[in-house]
């Protein structure tokens, strides 16, 4: 409802104030009639409570509406987890007063956020603009920077990637009918070593059982969904974005059948009555037959599984006990996530039998087998979308053997790193500390509007824009692309709210590094960070091009940077080839890394360019 504005143009901007959000916000205009009716009740309220949500956020929302309608002295705090009747009920009947240290955490955190991403959003367009002479709309970030940086780094290193050959000696394990293809010996690094090896191997086909072991393994109930926890999981199963699955919970919690979801703990604490919930669950055409069933087996004595993560002002998200009537699709579907995770929290361990055999063909040639059958499904039987595949193993003894059939030599590569997905991403975001359940999924979102990132069949893919934002983000404010800002941020947010630091303080150290990190690039970066972003924009072009894909500008003359690098990551490459395979020439390197999926995207390009061209590979010093 409410957003920070400064009437300054140009950059540093320190000078801002709080107005009403649609009146600096085109998309936002429909919260004007909202302000209205807001300003219309308050001039004749008697009191004011805050009853927004019960953290940060909701503190700041309610404390700038009754600031800007009401009066602060006679403002209260109400403090709930779910919407439910009794919970509501409850909350107003233990009001307190409003939760200053919360209001001033986060408005520091809105002022810092405001104060890196207008300034260093206006240093990159201004740059832009000084270069082609118009405005083009660039942004940057205290947690969307950091973000892109590390979905850059990755993306780098995929597209960079030659694979490297190696070897694996495979087999077909067989006794008494059963039957299994096996990795016997693995990584070998040179074709020569795996055929000695698969000559020894085919001259005994056999294996000998040295050591077999059972033990049983008892695997605890999960604990109950945080928001990453279930943003995760619902991209694993049903391919939703993060974004999406808190829509979806945000809605069933304003439909009370959830407790509130932007929640980092996966903790249900004592004062929670899950006997109640689960009771009125048993009551549900959907989840009534498993409720019922984990009243019987545990006998009434229900105790959720406490996780290690925790949440000052929420417990994990879990059900409330009301009836879900009329579900369909995704709703339906994180719903059915929320309820059966919450019943698994409470069931029995999950029993499995492992078994590991060892077998031995000689000293330098051995191998494990790994078995596991499910003794006791324990929390499965709730939660069945655990992934977990049984493999039963043939009744064997130490001392017996194992025949070897169809012994080969398999060559294979290595990967590159995984992309990531936004799940992914948002679980890294959660991993490192930047951002927070409410923003990290919406911080994704922002990432692909403002054209850095795109995505090609669930895979994030970096634009061109993104990289170049990127490069000069990390060249010239080192500062606002590292994690530890953040980190460091997150500790005076909690200095705030412990009352060891003043919000003014904190503002005013920010605003002094920003003055001396914008001064600096005023005066020795701006011309060349806007051209050489024009230049990745395609808003001018420069006399050489990249000879690959026509990008500007290039390091060397015939390719832009990210050939340029494949180029060199080529000839390396070809040097690790050669030792490995044994001899094989440069066109005969170049054919075969085209062919495999694993290769690089920049290196298939150049690799194709010198096959086309018949240029050379320069790979004299080898």
């Amino acid at each position: 409802l409410f957003g920070l504005t400064t009437s300054e143009n140009g950059f540093p901007a320190f000078d801002y104030y709080w107005v009403p959000l649609w009146q600096i916000d085109p998309t936002a205009k429909h919260t004007r009639k909202f302000l209205l009716v807001l300003e219309f009740l308050c001039k004749r309220a008697k009191a004011y409570i805050n009853a927004c949500d019960y953290d940060i956020e909701g503190s700041v929302i309610g404390y700038l509406i009754i600031k800007s309608f009401g009066n602060l002295r006679r403002a209260y705090r109400m403090k709930f987890s779910t919407l439910t009747t009794q919970d509501i009920r409850r909350a107003f009947r233990s009001l307190s007063r409003l939760d200053w240290e919360m209001i001033e955490a986060g408005l520091a955190r809105h002022e810092l956020d405001w104060l890196w991403g207008i300034n260093i959003s206006r240093a990159l367009m201004e740059a832009v603009r000084k270069v082609v002479g118009k405005r083009i709309s660039l942004s940057a970030g205290r947690v969307q920077s950091p973000t892109l940086i590390e979905v850059a780094r990755r993306c780098y290193k995929i597209n960079l990637h030659v694979p490297l050959p190696y070897y694996s000696v495979k087999a077909v394990l067989e006794h008494n009918g059963w039957r299994k293809r096996v990795v016997l010996v693995s990584f070998i690094e040179t074709f020569s070593v795996a055929k000695r090896i698969a000559k020894r191997l085919q001259d005994r086909p056999y294996l000998k059982v040295t050591k077999v072991k059972k033990k049983l393994k008892v695997i605890p109930p999960p604990p109950p969904f945080n928001l990453g926890d279930l943003q995760l999981e619902a991209a694993r199963l049903y391919k939703l974005s993060p974004y999406k699955t808190q829509e979806i919970a945000e809605k069933l919690y304003l439909d009370a059948l959830i407790s509130y979801p932007r929640t980092n703990s996966q903790k249900i604490p004592p004062t929670i009555d899950v006997y109640s919930i689960v009771s009125s669950l048993a009551r549900s055409p959907v989840h009534g037959k498993l409720a019922t069933e984990l009243l019987l087996e545990t006998r009434g004595f229900l105790k959720p599984r406490q996780g290690e993560k925790d949440d000052p002002a929420h417990p994990a998200i879990h059900p409330t006990g009301n009836i879900a009537v009329g579900l369909k699709g995704y709703e339906a579907k994180i719903y059915d996530l929320i309820v059966r995770r919450f019943l698994a929290s409470m069931a029995r361990p999950l029993k499995l039998e492992e078994t590991e055999i060892e077998l031995q063909h000689s000293s330098d040639i051995k191998m494990k087998l790994k078995g596991v059958v499910v003794v006791d499904k324990g929390w499965l039987k709730y939660y069945p979308y655990a992934s977990l595949n049984e493999d039963r193993l043939p009744a064997l003894s130490e001392g017996d053997t194992v025949r070897l059939k169809n012994i080969s030599v398999v060559e294979e590569y290595t990967d590159p790193p995984q992309h990531y997905t936004k799940a992914s991403l948002v679980k890294w975001m959660e991993s490192v500390g930047i951002g927070t359940e409410a923003t990290r999924a919406r911080i994704v979102e922002t990432l692909f509007e403002r054209g850095y990132l795109r995505s090609e069949h669930g895979k994030i893919i970096v634009t061109d824009l993104g990289y170049a934002v990127a490069d000069v983000l990390s060249m010239y404010f080192p500062q606002l692309t590292s994690v530890q800002l953040t980190r460091e941020f997150e500790k005076k947010l909690e200095a705030i709210r412990c009352k060891l630091v003043t919000r003014q303080q904190v503002v005013f150290e920010a605003k002094k590094l920003i003055k001396n990190l914008v001064e600096e690039y005023k005066a020795t970066a701006i011309e060349k960070v806007g051209e050489y972003l024009a230049a990745s924009l395609g808003l001018i072009k420069t006399v050489d091009v990249c000879q690959v894909c026509g990008r500007t500008p290039t390091v060397n003359g015939v390719f832009c940077r990210f050939h340029a690098d494949a180029y060199k990551k080529l000839v390396d490459g070809y040097r690790q080839w050669i030792s490995r395979t044994g001899y094989l020439t440069p066109r005969e390197y170049l054919s075969r890394l085209v062919k495999l999926r694993q290769t690089g995207r920049w290196i298939k390009e150049v690799a194709y360019y010198l096959l086309k061209t018949g240029a050379r590979l320069e790979y004299s010093s080898i």
